[in-house]
């Protein structure tokens, strides 16, 4: 089993320890190995220098360095001038953060009947006894308190490194020893999905042919209505941003987004694209309230939608949700109003800790999808979060084998085809255009287009057999 530290977390923690190259060798890992002192100390016992590693599913990295060895004695602390506490990640972002240890003598806490333990005061508390896993989560009992008493926690506070919880996803310590390591190395020698080479020529005609689109004749529809869903914070609106501002020719910020515990989006919002000469485009992404465990859109309220039923701009109400009686309600739909495409969109960081409830939710949508013969496709967002070399050369997308992965996770999660998986990077703090976010974006906004030339053909044909039924009726009466 190979860790989760990437790369470039080694080099920082590295760069930290300060005393030359490292390689790390995972010793134990909670997922592997199980949550228990008795296993951690038998396999992590004598082993000199170790890294603690902490992830948790809000999207954070944190933990502790010792230089000296764990034992297995009891209730000894442990003096350790060279001991530190840090922060790699915090809410799915890098927050490089070293706490160094200002009371050596307190540094590390060795006792048998717990995990790794940073600070005489509990500073960094893993796990007494032996837990058990949640679904996805180890739920461990120990704890921050006190942070700031052994280690100098330059003004910040647990809740801002942990989130106010030590439920993880993974727990891991590695050996430290001296010597150069061979990195991983995260890209294949030839793409997973193939594709024209990524240069301004490639780039200008993906664009150009987005404006070229026209709804299928005969299909009765003027513009493709592409429906976006997906839990709260995944990137629904900034994806919609990314368009509007490749189109725009700058960074735009027409859909609210970032942040928050609830969704952004209340309501049913038709974007549609102008370009600099002022024309529309013929398509529209349809943003809407994000998906939660016991809010955001139901099984109900996407019927409506993808029937054309909804209003545009209806601000959806948990309380109150819509009906046939509601005002503006569409109680005799066009094939303009209608869904053409679903997409459903998924942080690429979160796969692994999705909640058992959002998902079913999302296969249940997928289910009603099908009734309708709606496409539908995943828009996998945040994918150069991955990777090291993705985030260092967007265009080394379909060689890495980590977004790979993730595009493999995605399909057997909701049960849709590979190709179906579009991997994707919105603007986020960019303040200039990127042609490599252009070109996978405009990619993404091609395969909805094509899905959409897909149900309108199935429209056209469908309707136009209807007719034909119906003409043969009359003639026999």
């Amino acid at each position: 089993m190979e860790g989760k530290l990437t790369e470039k977390y080694m080099d920082q923690l590295e760069q930290w320890i300060g005393t030359g190259p490292k390689t790390f060798t995972l010793l134990y890992a909670i997922t592997r190995d199980g949550c228990d002192p008795a296993t951690f100390n038998q396999i992590c016992d004598n082993k000199g220098a170790t890294v603690t590693v902490l992830y948790n599913q809000h999207g954070s990295v944190y933990g502790g360095y010792t230089s000296v060895s764990w034992t297995s004695k009891t209730g000894v602390r442990v003096k350790d001038d060279k001991a530190f506490l840090y922060q790699l990640r915090y809410s799915g972002s890098d927050n490089i953060n070293k706490f160094q240890v200002k009371t050596p003598d307190h540094a590390v806490v060795h006792n048998n009947q717990w995990g790794p333990l940073f600070g005489y005061s509990n500073e960094l508390f893993t796990f007494n006894g032996r837990i058990n896993r949640s679904g996805n989560i180890f739920p461990l009992n120990g704890g921050m308190n006190n942070f700031g008493n052994t280690y100098n926690n330059q003004g910040m506070t647990a809740d801002q490194i942990n989130n106010g919880t030590m439920e993880v996803t993974e727990l891991e310590v590695y050996m430290v020893t001296d010597g150069q390591r061979i990195k991983k190395t995260e890209k294949k020698s030839s793409p997973w999905r193939k594709i024209k080479d990524w240069n301004e020529k490639f780039h200008d005609d993906l664009k150009e042919e987005m404006v070229n689109f026209k709804p299928i004749q005969g299909s009765n529809v003027s513009d493709a209505r592409i429906l976006m869903l997906g839990p709260v914070g995944a990137g629904k609106s900034s994806f919609f941003n990314t368009i509007d501002s490749i189109y725009r020719g700058r960074i735009t910020q027409r859909a609210g987004s970032g942040s928050s515990e609830h969704s952004l989006t209340t309501a049913f919002v038709p974007y549609s694209i102008e370009i600099c000469s002022g024309a529309t485009l013929n398509f529209r992404l349809c943003d809407t309230r994000g998906l939660e465990e016991s809010m955001g859109i139901d099984v109900l309220e996407c019927n409506y939608l993808l029937d054309g039923n909804i209003p545009y701009y209806y601000e959806f109400n948990p309380t109150r949700p819509i009906t046939p009686e509601s005002h503006g309600f569409k109680s005799d739909p066009t094939g303009n109003d209608k869904v053409h495409c679903a997409v459903i969109v998924v942080d690429s960081t979160t796969l692994e800790v999705l909640s058992t409830k959002i998902v079913e939710k999302m296969k249940g949508l997928r289910g009603l999808m099908n009734q309708k013969g709606i496409p539908q496709l995943i828009l996998l967002t945040k994918v150069d979060k991955l990777c090291d070399d993705v985030q260092k050369d967007l265009s080394q997308v379909f060689y890495s084998s980590k977004v790979e992965q993730a595009v493999d996770k995605a399909s057997q999660l909701l049960g849709l085809p590979r190709a179906n998986i579009l991997p994707v990077k919105n603007y986020e703090n960019e303040a200039e255009l990127d042609d490599h976010i252009d070109i996978l974006a405009l990619l993404a906004l091609r395969k909805m287009l094509h899905c959409s030339e897909d149900f309108m053909l199935n429209m056209k044909h469908r309707e136009k057999d209807v007719q034909g039924e119906m003409g043969k009726l009359k003639l026999e009466k």
